[in-house]
């Protein structure tokens, strides 16, 4: 019952996008006519691209998951290697995953990477500085975050001044609802690793808690968004809030099944704006509020894996509310990561097939 009602949910929803996609978002650019979408291939050859972003020299920052980060110039598609990390260990979906720029870069040049490592595995945190032309002076940032072949969330995000960190349950159902443990978790330090003040538990690093595999994670004005993984049922679009529970194990999606409502009220439970039954396995996520491509202003910009796709995730006018979801691109590159914008508004998409994959410019 729970798949059925999720897939009428989400057909309405499309129904509305289509419907109301030139309609006023409450910015004056609603009613800017639809433009036609090219896309391009930058670069090829890659072996399964995780995180990216638009760096202040306009060149995309990307990892791979083997270990390598890299610089690609968006125009002519050249890469230049940065830093291979001996130390990591690719297992299963482990390796070198998130990554992260201060966004004050030219006072701090500073790299933030996520990534797993050791033979009984852990997940850390470590902060590069970059100069001529390398990255160096490694910086510990987290250490002995839990880590599996499976769920390692791992996106990053600096957000007012603080790294926030996605991290996934690590196959042990038991940590998500562990406040004194750093899986299943939305993490918040400082960008010296030290724990800010105003954290909801005092020398703790937890923002929010009862995530299962949060791979996406995006400001909107004064919010925090993340995509998740469910299980077999339910993954997840959630307004990340400070100290608030989320719910997994206990709860997958909404608070509909029988026997969740209990444990939803007793413990405060965050729903999710969105869900998805069956699921389509979402990853990172970009905010789009560029006249560029007007059809997409006010939208979360969603990497789509099972389903292949880049996914249209139209905005209230309060941002609070997914009034409505387009596809794009189904089956056309496969299996798609990560996705970041370039300041013109231009689009940039990294595929996760395992060989050959690519990244992708999205303009007009």
């Amino acid at each position: 019952m729970k798949a059925i009602i999720t897939g009428i949910f989400v057909l309405l929803m499309f129904t509305t996008c289509k419907k109301n996609k030139s309609d006023d978002n409450g910015d004056g650019t609603g009613n800017l006519p639809d433009v036609e979408l090219k896309n391009r291939v930058v670069v090829a050859g890659l072996t399964l691209p995780w995180g990216m972003v638009y760096g202040p020299d306009n060149f995309i920052w990307f990892t791979e998951k083997s270990g390598k980060i890299s610089r690609l110039n968006p125009t002519s598609g050249q890469i230049t290697p940065l830093l291979t990390i001996s130390e990591v260990r690719v297992n299963g979906e482990g390796g070198l995953l998130g990554i992260a720029l201060n966004p004050d870069f030219s006072a701090n040049p500073w790299v933030y990477v996520a990534y797993n490592y050791g033979s009984n595995y852990r997940e850390k945190i470590v902060r590069y500085t970059y100069s001529g032309g390398t990255l160096n002076s490694p910086i510990i940032i987290l250490d002995q975050i839990g880590a599996s072949s499976v769920h390692n969330g791992s996106r990053l995000l600096i957000s007012g001044g603080k790294l926030f960190v996605s991290t996934g349950d690590a196959s042990d159902q038991t940590t998500p609802q562990n406040i004194n443990s750093t899986s299943g978790k939305i993490l918040r330090v400082n960008l010296d690793g030290t724990i800010p003040t105003d954290n909801p538990y005092p020398n703790n690093p937890l923002w929010s808690y009862g995530h299962r595999n949060p791979q996406g994670l995006v400001q909107v004005g004064n919010k925090i968004f993340s995509s998740e993984h469910g299980p077999d049922s339910d993954d997840e679009i959630n307004i990340i809030e400070k100290g608030r529970n989320y719910g997994w194990p206990n709860i997958k999606g909404f608070c509909d099944e029988a026997g969740e409502q209990s444990f939803c009220s007793a413990n405060n439970i965050a729903v999710p704006l969105i869900v998805w039954t069956p699921t389509i396995a979402p990853s990172g996520m970009a905010f789009y509020n560029s006249d560029y491509i007007p059809q997409f202003k006010n939208s979360l910009l969603l990497a789509v894996l099972k389903n292949t796709k880049l996914m249209q995730l139209k905005l209230d006018a309060a941002q609070t509310k997914i009034e409505g979801t387009k596809d794009f691109y189904v089956n056309t590159y496969g299996r798609m990561r990560d996705v970041c914008i370039s300041p013109e508004g231009k689009i940039f998409v990294c595929t996760s097939n395992g060989s050959d994959d690519k990244i992708i410019e999205i303009s007009k």
